[in-house]
């Protein structure tokens, strides 16, 4: 029997426009004076998002939590590596997810992120190093017709 830890689901699932919307009119509804729980589910919900830039909104929300509200800094942490990593901001999603692993070494969720972090670096490891070998061998190439060329004439 092998043992399977739980996905990091947040990664793929956004919620619905509707209930997206709910928490963007309490966001809106609280104004200047938006308390730090309606802040932090309205950015909850805009790193679930499919949409780039609400992810970006996402994680500034999320950033100015952890500056300004220490007791919250542990919840941010986690939504903060997941944001990041949705972005396509590797370094930083694993910077945050280190943070909550070194002071729960046995959180299954960012056990589970950490996973899908060193896979897509490696992945994307791998097509850079795919990338830089391909173009060598087409200057290889564009070269060695060159010289022929040259000699030619």
């Amino acid at each position: 029997m092998s043992f399977r830890l739980p996905d990091a689901a947040d990664a793929d699932s956004p919620l619905k426009q509707d209930e997206l919307q709910v928490l963007r009119a309490q966001y809106e509804k609280e104004g200047e004076y938006v308390g730090v729980q309606t802040k932090f589910n309205y950015a909850w919900g805009l790193i679930k998002s499919s949409s780039r830039n609400e992810q970006q909104d996402g994680v500034r929300l999320l950033s100015e939590i952890f500056r300004n509200a220490p007791e919250r800094r542990r919840e941010c942490l986690y939504y903060l590596a997941l944001g990041n990593y949705k972005l396509g901001n590797y370094a930083e999603a694993k910077r945050y997810n280190e943070l909550l692993l070194d002071r729960e070494p046995a959180n299954l969720q960012a056990t589970s992120l950490r996973g899908l972090i060193d896979d897509k670096v490696a992945k994307e490891g791998l097509m850079g190093v795919a990338i830089v070998g391909g173009l060598a061998v087409t200057a290889g190439i564009v070269g060695g017709m060159l010289f022929k060329g040259a000699r030619r004439r």
